[in-house]
């Protein structure tokens, strides 16, 4: 089935599942790093329209196109990424998913020093905020720091880094404040360790089967509520750098492709130049991997000139970005 036939389907028509897929293993995986802290809450997972645990439900949803390679392929070809469609950024959602799962479960928003530690669930959700990449109140786990869009965020963040195995947190954020929230998850996990939720709700709100729109409503809407695009503040330098592609024949790998190539080196790169964190600059070299994907850029040059260049683009760039301040959605 084409992409264009694909769009003609009802979701609820589309027959995926969790079950034989590669997320069966990714849930069990996060499944046992919950038994390991002797967390016997037992949250259920469905497929639905986008990542979610919805409000008095101690269970995740998972968005449909996971459950299938085509799904995944029409999801980037409509919104240029599709969000925890690899093994680690799965694993980075779902356990960040769990976070409101245990919220739920166990009602922890109504407890005095869980609001002090992280503020009220009540508070409304903003339209868009503006973080602070430079602040240390808050832990880093998915990006455009969202930790500081909302405080149930915040502690699902702060849950999904003291979660991850293995992983040295107290290191990493040592001299930070968010330590300290890192540390009082850790005390209050340890408290309902062993213990039983207190909502037991097996609902599935918004599941796939019950979706009767088709995919192409469901892009359309997407699209609108997202506003799909990249900035185009980078449009000069990357036309510079990267040359336009000369149509469906030519044979040249696409500078999103590329840049995606040489990712974790340029970050370093980048890193070490400035001491920032790779995290960070992560944010500005997505946005600019996007807008070479919808300029149709091609990588035309000697390599290691290229990756020199688009370093010290990033640089620049970079550093404009984390200290000129943006705006994000937050969903």
């Amino acid at each position: 089935m084409t992409q264009r036939e694909l769009l003609s389907v009802r979701m609820c028509d589309l027959h995926v599942s969790i079950a034989g897929t590669w997320l069966e293993e990714r849930i069990e995986r996060v499944r046992d790093e919950l038994a390991q802290r002797d967390l016997r809450f037992n949250p259920h997972f469905w497929l639905s329209d986008e990542w979610f645990s919805p409000a008095g439900v101690p269970g995740v949803a998972l968005p449909f196109y996971l459950a299938h390679p085509k799904l995944i392929r029409l999801e980037r070809s409509q919104m240029l990424e599709a969000e925890g469609a690899t093994p680690e950024s799965c694993l980075l959602l779902l356990r960040h998913e769990l976070g409101h799962a245990i919220q739920h479960a166990f009602n922890l928003q109504r407890r005095r020093e869980w609001q002090r530690r992280f503020g009220r669930a009540s508070t409304p959700y903003p339209e868009a905020y503006r973080p602070n990449p430079t602040s240390r109140r808050y832990v880093q786990n998915l990006p455009a720091w969202y930790a500081q869009s909302h405080p149930e965020e915040d502690f699902a963040e702060t849950f999904a880094v003291w979660l991850r195995p293995r992983y040295n947190w107290r290191r990493r954020y040592r001299g930070w404040p968010a330590l300290r929230k890192l540390e009082y998850v850790e005390r209050l996990m340890g408290e309902l360790a062993g213990q039983p939720p207190r909502v037991r709700s097996r609902a599935m709100p918004y599941a796939l089967s019950r979706e009767r729109m088709t995919l192409g409503e469901y892009y359309k809407r997407k699209r609108a509520h997202y506003a799909v695009g990249f900035p185009d503040a980078y449009d000069r330098d990357l036309k510079r750098l990267f040359s336009e592609s000369g149509g469906t024949g030519d044979k040249r790998e696409t500078a999103a492709a590329f840049l995606r190539r040489h990712r974790s080196e340029i970050r370093g790169m980048v890193a070490k130049w400035t001491g920032e964190y790779q995290f960070t600059l992560d944010q500005v070299l997505e946005q600019m991997m996007g807008r070479c994907k919808e300029l149709r850029l091609v990588a035309d040059g000697p390599e290691r000139s290229l990756v020199l260049d688009f370093a010290i683009m990033l640089t620049v760039h970079g550093m404009s970005y984390l200290y000129g301040g943006r705006e994000w959605h937050v969903m």
